[in-house]
C-alpha cells in the first residue's frame, strides 16, 4: 500500500512525540538526559524509537516477555493493516483502478524480469514432451541427434545462470545495479531472439544451436537474482539517515513480491503454450502433432516475452537511473571508488557462518525446486500412467503453478511477520518437503494404485506449495538481506550460484535414477536445509537495513565490540552467532548513548557544509534532506556542541530561524515541530 510522500514518515510519534501539551510524560527514565529539555528527550526518543519496535517506554519489541511480545506485535501489525486498508479504500473511491496501478508499478515491475526469466526457464521442461512427441528420432531413440546435446539442453542452461549469477553479482557491486539490470534485461533479449530463430543444416545441428541458445540466456537469467534482489530491498530504505517504517514492516513482502513474478512467469507460459497448441493444431491438444505445429508452437512461445524483454531494456535504462543510490551511498562513507575488496575481506571474516547458510539452504532447496520442475512430466507421467497426450501433461502443471503462486503469496503475507518471519518460514517449509517426500518414497508402490492416487497428487502439490511458502521465497530474499551493501549482489549471487550447483546435480542425477529412487534421494536435502537455517542463518525479521549498516560501520572501523544495537540482539543473531559471544554487546542504553552520539556528528557536518563552499550534501553520502532534524534537534546540538567553527558563525539556525539557546520548551504554536521536520 501506498506510504506518504515524505521518505521519514514518523507521523505524530504517539505515544511518545513531543509533549506540546505538557499533560503526558513522553518518555521513561531509559531516555532521560539532565542535557536535554522534555521536549528534545522526547523528540529524540520518537526518532530513535520507532513506534512500530519498540514501546513507549524504550524497550525493544523482541526483549518483552512473550506474552507482551505478542500483544505488541499483533497491535503494531493491525495498526497498519487498518491503515494500508484505508489508503486502498482511499485511493479505490479517488480512482477504482488506481490499486492496479500501484501494485503493477510497486509489485510487478520490479520483477519484470523474474517474471520473464521464470516463462523462458520453466517453458524447457514443458516443451520438451512436445518435441519428444514431434520429433521421436532426435529426442528419444537419439538416431539423428546426440543424447548427450540433448541432456546438455539442462545442463547448459544450469551453468549459464551460474555464471550469469557470479559475473554479474561482481559487477553490480562493482559498477552499481543500474548497469547490472541494463545488461541482464539486454542479455535476455538477445537470448530469446537465438531461442526463436535456433535452426541447424540437421536436426542435431538444431539441437546444438537452440542449446548454446539456452547457455547465453542464462547468463542473464543468473544475474538477475542478485540484481532484483538487491535494487528491490534498497529502494525500500530512505534516503535520510533513519530508517522507515516502510523498511522495517515491508521490506519482505516488497522483495518477495517482486521474486513471485517468476511464479506468473511459469503461469503465462503453460496458458500460452496450451493456447498457441489449440491454435496450430486444429483445436486439438492430443496427439500425433505435426512438425510444423509443434514448431509454430514453440518458436512463438520464445518471441512473445522477446517483446517484453525489449521493453524492460528501456524501463531500466531510461526509469531506473537512481537503482545504484543506496551502493553509491555506502561507497562514498567508505571512500571506495571501484569494487569493495575489503568489505569482501571482512564479509568473510564477519559473516562467513551466514554465507554457508544461504549458499548451503539454497543448494538444498533448488534440489528440490529444478528437480521438480525439469523433470515435472515424469512425476505427472506417475499420475497419469495411461496418458499420451501433452495437452493432460501441461494442465496437470498448470493446477501446480497455481498451487505454488498460492504458496508465493502467502510467504510475501507472512515474511514480515515478527512471530514467524523469515527463519521459521524457510524451516517449517524445508521440514514440509522433507515429510512430503519421504512419505512417498518409503511407500511408493502403495501411492501409485489407482485408488490412492489422489493422495500422492496432494502430497505432491503440497510440497510445491510449501516450496514456495518456505525455502523457495525466503532463500532468495535473505541471501542479500543479511550482508552489508557494498558485497550485497556479490554475496547474493554466490550463493544462487551454489544453489544452482543443486540444480545441476538434479539435472545430472535425474537422467539416471527412477522415479522412486528421486524420492528416497531429495527428502534428505530438505532435512540439511532445514539444519543449516537453524545453525547458522540469522532471523532479520523487523531490523531495518539502516541499523544493519550502521554495525557494519563499526566493523569496517575495527570497532566492532562498540557497537551496542539491536543488530546484535539474540533475536537477530543465528546459533552459532550466539554461541560465538557475538551479542555480548548488546546494550540498549549504551547503544541510546550512541546513536544521539552519532547524529551529532552528521549535525555538524550538515551546519559546517553551510559555511564551506566546496562541501554539498552529496560529499557526505546522502540527499539535500538528510540533515533535515526537527527544531529541538537543532536546539538541542546547537547549545551543546563545542564546534569553534560553528560558534564562530551566524547566531541563526536552518532557515534563518533565530535557536533558542535555553531550554527549548517554548514553540511557536504556529511552527508546531513534528518529531522529524
Amino acid at each position: 500500500m501506498p506510504q506518504e510522500p515524505s521518505l521519514r514518515d514518523y507521523g505524530p510519534a504517539a505515544p511518545h512525540g513531543p509533549n506540546m501539551t505538557h499533560h503526558h510524560v513522553a518518555t521513561q527514565d531509559i531516555d532521560v538526559r539532565k542535557d536535554m529539555s522534555e521536549n528534545e528527550a522526547s523528540v529524540f526518543h520518537a526518532l530513535l524509537h520507532p513506534d512500530d519496535i519498540y514501546t513507549a517506554e524504550g524497550t525493544y519489541w523482541a526483549d518483552l516477555p512473550m506474552g507482551q511480545r505478542v500483544q505488541f506485535v499483533t497491535k503494531v501489525d493491525r495498526e497498519e493493516t487498518r491503515r494500508e486498508f484505508g489508503s486502498f479504500w482511499s485511493m479505490f473511491k479517488n480512482d477504482p483502478l488506481s490499486p492496479v496501478g500501484f501494485y503493477l508499478k510497486n509489485m510487478v515491475l520490479p520483477g519484470a524480469g523474474l517474471g520473464l526469466e521464470g516463462y523462458v526457464l520453466f517453458s524447457i521442461g514443458n516443451v520438451r514432451p512436445l518435441l519428444q512427441d514431434t520429433f521421436p528420432t532426435c529426442w528419444k531413440t537419439f538416431e539423428t541427434c546426440n543424447e548427450t546435446w540433448t541432456q546438455a539442453i539442462d545442463y547448459l542452461e544450469i551453468c549459464g545462470i551460474i555464471v550469469g549469477q557470479i559475473l554479474v553479482g561482481i559487477i553490480g557491486d562493482w559498477l552499481g545495479r543500474r548497469w547490472g539490470l541494463i545488461q541482464d534485461a539486454t542479455i535476455m533479449f538477445i537470448g530469446l531472439l537465438m531461442l526463436t530463430a535456433a535452426w541447424g543444416v540437421t536436426q542435431n545441428g538444431w539441437v546444438i544451436c537452440y542449446v548454446w541458445a539456452l547457455f547465453f540466456y542464462g547468463v542473464g537469467v543468473g544475474g538477475e537474482y542478485p540484481m532484483t534482489a538487491t535494487s528491490g530491498m534498497e529502494n525500500a530504505v530512505g534516503s535520510g539517515k533513519i530508517s522507515t517504517k516502510e523498511d522495517r514492516l515491508h521490506r519482505g513482502r516488497k522483495v518477495t513480491s517482486a521474486f513471485l513474478m517468476q511464479g506468473w512467469g511459469q503461469f503465462a507460459n503453460q496458458v500460452i503454450l496450451i493456447v498457441l497448441l489449440l491454435i496450430f493444431h486444429h483445436g486439438s491438444g492430443n496427439p500425433p502433432y505435426s512438425k510444423v505445429s509443434a514448431q509454430w508452437t514453440y518458436r512463438i512461445s520464445f518471441a512473445i516475452p522477446a517483446v517484453g524483454t525489449l521493453w524492460l531494456v528501456y524501463y531500466r535504462y531510461f526509469k531506473m537511473r537512481s537503482a545504484s543510490k543506496q551502493l553509491m551511498i555506502s561507497k562514498a562513507k567508505g571512500n571506495v571508488t571501484g569494487y569493495d575488496s575489503q568489505s569482501l575481506k571482512l564479509t568473510l571474516t564477519y559473516f562467513g557462518p551466514r554465507l554457508l547458510a544461504t549458499a548451503g539452504a539454497w543448494f538444498a532447496n533448488d534440489v528440490f525446486f529444478y528437480g521438480n520442475k525439469l523433470f515435472q512430466n515424469q512425476f505427472i507421467a506417475v499420475l497419469t500412467p495411461n496418458n499420451n497426450s501433452v495437452m493432460v501433461g501441461w494442465l496437470y502443471n498448470l493446477i501446480n503453478v497455481g498451487v505454488s503462486l498460492v504458496g508465493y503469496y502467502l510467504a510475501s503475507f507472512l515474511i514480515d511477520n515478527k512471530l514467524y518471519g523469515r527463519k521459521w518460514m524457510m524451516i517449517v517449509g524445508f521440514m514440509a518437503d522433507f515429510i512430503l517426500f519421504v512419505v512417498p518414497a518409503f511407500n511408493f508402490n502403495f501411492f501409485i494404485q489407482p485408488e490412492h492416487i489422489h493422495a500422492f497428487q496432494a502430497m505432491y502439490f503440497l510440497s510445491s506449495f510449501f516450496n514456495q511458502f518456505g525455502p523457495n521465497s525466503v532463500t532468495f530474499l535473505v541471501a542479500a538481506e543479511v550482508f552489508p551493501t557494498p558485497i550485497r549482489a556479490t554475496a547474493h549471487g554466490f550463493s544462487a550460484a551454489v544453489g544452482k550447483l543443486g540444480a545441476l546435480l538434479a539435472a545430472v542425477l535425474y537422467n539416471y535414477i527412477d522415479t522412486q529412487t528421486k524420492f528416497y534421494v531429495v527428502p534428505w536435502f530438505g532435512l540439511a536445509g532445514a539444519v543449516l537455517t537453524w545453525l547458522f542463518l540469522p532471523d532479520t525479521t523487523g531490523l531495518d537495513l539502516k541499523e544493519q549498516e550502521r554495525r557494519w560501520s563499526y566493523i569496517r572501523a575495527g570497532r566492532e565490540e562498540d557497537y551496542h544495537g539491536i543488530a546484535i540482539h539474540p533475536k537477530h543473531l543465528s546459533v552459532w552467532e550466539r554461541f560465538r559471544g557475538v551479542g555480548k554487546h548488546y546494550d540498549a542504553d549504551l547503544d541510546y548513548e550512541s546513536k544521539v552520539n552519532e547524529m551529532r556528528e552528521d549535525w555538524v557536518k550538515a551546519e559546517e557544509s553551510k559555511y564551506t563552499e566546496k562541501t554539498k550534501p552529496e560529499a557526505v553520502g546522502e540527499d539535500e534532506d538528510s540533515d533535515e532534524y526537527s527544531q529541538h534537534v537543532h536546539n538541542y546540538f546547537k547549545r551543546t556542541t563545542d564546534s569553534p567553527r560553528l560558534k564562530a558563525g551566524s547566531g541563526n539556525g536552518i532557515m534563518g530561524q533565530p535557536l533558542d539557546e535555553s531550554s527549548g520548551d517554548e514553540i511557536s504554536n504556529e511552527k508546531s515541530p513534528s518529531d522529524v521536520r
